[in-house]
C-alpha cells in the first residue's frame, strides 16, 4: 500500500513504561486524555483507522472485547493517526460515520498531529498497548493471531487482560503486531 510520507524513526514504547498522555478529540465530540479513563483499572490503547482491511476484520472483535471486559474495569480506546489527505476515508467525519455504523462501544479518537502514535511507537493498525492501573505498559502487540476470526488459536489481548485482572504478570507480554502501516504525513499538519 502507498505510504503518504516518510516513516519517522520509531521507538516502540518499552514494556514497563508509563503511558504517554494525550488530549484528542473523539467521535463523541469530546476531548479525551489519560485522566478521562482514571477510573478504569486497565486501559487498552489500540492504533486504528477506517480504511485498513485488517482493522475492518477486527472491528467486531474489538467491540466484543470491550463488551466482555467493561464490567471488569477494562477500557479500550482506539486512536486513528493516519494521513487523512492521502487516505480521506480516515478523516474525522468518516471516523464518526464508521463508529456509528459499526456500533463502537469504545472511544474513537483522532491523532491528526501524529504525536501520540510517535510517543507510543505504533507501527501498524491495529497495534495494541495495554496498561495497568498505574498506567504502566504490561502488554503490547496484536489482538490475536489471525485476522480470520475462524482461525484464531491464540487470544493474545484477552489472555493479557485475564492475567492483569487476576493480578498476575502477563505470561506473553509482547507479540508481533500485524496490519497496515501507519500512514505518515509527508508534511505534518
Amino acid at each position: 500500500m502507498l505510504n503518504s510520507g516518510p516513516i519517522p524513526p520509531i521507538l516502540m514504547l518499552e514494556l514497563g513504561s508509563q503511558a504517554p498522555d494525550f488530549d484528542l478529540m473523539g467521535v463523541d465530540g469530546r476531548n479525551h486524555s489519560l485522566s478521562t479513563f482514571s477510573r478504569s483499572p486497565i486501559l487498552v490503547v489500540v492504533f486504528w483507522c477506517n480504511h485498513c482491511p485488517y482493522v475492518k476484520d477486527y472491528e467486531s472483535r474489538a467491540v466484543e472485547i470491550q463488551r466482555d471486559y467493561a464490567a471488569k474495569g477494562v477500557q479500550l480506546v482506539a486512536i486513528n493517526s493516519n494521513d487523512e489527505k492521502a487516505y480521506p476515508e480516515d478523516s474525522f467525519p468518516e471516523m464518526v460515520k464508521r463508529a456509528k455504523a459499526k456500533d463502537f462501544n469504545f472511544p474513537y479518537l483522532r491523532d491528526e498531529a501524529q504525536k501520540v502514535v510517535e510517543a507510543y511507537g505504533g507501527v501498524c493498525t491495529p497495534h495494541v498497548f495495554a496498561f495497568d492501573k498505574g498506567r504502566v505498559l504490561r502488554y503490547r502487540g496484536r489482538i490475536d493471531d489471525s485476522r480470520d476470526s475462524s482461525k484464531v488459536s491464540t487470544h493474545d489481548l484477552r489472555n493479557a487482560l485475564d492475567d492483569l485482572l487476576a493480578g498476575k504478570a502477563v505470561k506473553v507480554p509482547d507479540t508481533r503486531p500485524f496490519g497496515c502501516s501507519i500512514k505518515w504525513y509527508s508534511v505534518k499538519p
